[in-house]
């Protein structure tokens, strides 16, 4: 009896495990505690650019044609891209530099620190890797075909209710403001 009480025990233990984990990653948008580690270092790498002109220090800067302010009614917004020039281009990825660093303007007109976006050109990709999608973390990145690059935005210092990895927010307000001065 002894040996069945002590097997329950542990499958309970087991399968609450299993619940607290998986329940874990769910509440935040699907990330696995690996994960975790990864946005933790993203966080520590662009924490210096909530101060744009930091980030304009850094090589971050608004690009004629790239420098409004996207959203997509009814959906949600991104926000003012700056993008590092200096980053693009490449075709491997490292999390701790992504080519672009996301403002979401507030009621006042201030902008902070949302997201981050990482950008791979396609047409070099694809010669390179065909059939292949770039991935980040692991996590496949997507086609922007009316720019021409694979595209991945990550919401570090923001929460997005349609998911971690997903292009457009709902928290973010819509583009009400001129996107194109400080």
């Amino acid at each position: 009896m002894t040996r069945i009480l002590k097997s329950c025990v542990s499958w309970t233990l087991l399968g609450a495990c299993a619940l607290f984990v998986s329940g874990g990653a769910l509440a935040n948008g699907g990330l696995v505690p690996s994960q975790w580690y990864d946005v933790g270092e993203v966080r520590e790498a662009t924490g210096v650019f909530h101060n744009i002109a930091l980030a304009e220090a850094g090589g971050y800067h608004l690009i004629p044609g790239l420098d409004g302010c996207f959203d997509n009614p009814g959906v949600g917004g991104m926000g003012v891209h700056y993008i590092s020039a200096a980053l693009l281009g490449g075709l491997v990825q490292d999390p701790d530099q992504p080519q672009a660093l996301v403002y979401a303007r507030g009621a006042d007109g201030a902008q902070r620190l949302v997201a981050v976006e990482y950008i791979i050109p396609a047409a070099p990709w694809d010669s390179a890797h065909p059939g292949i999608l770039p991935r980040i973390a692991g996590i496949a990145m997507h086609l922007e075909p009316d720019l021409g690059v694979y595209v991945l935005h990550a919401w570090v210092w923001e929460r997005n209710p349609a998911g971690f990895f997903k292009d457009w927010n709902p928290r973010i307000s819509q583009c009400v403001l001129n996107s194109g001065s400080n």
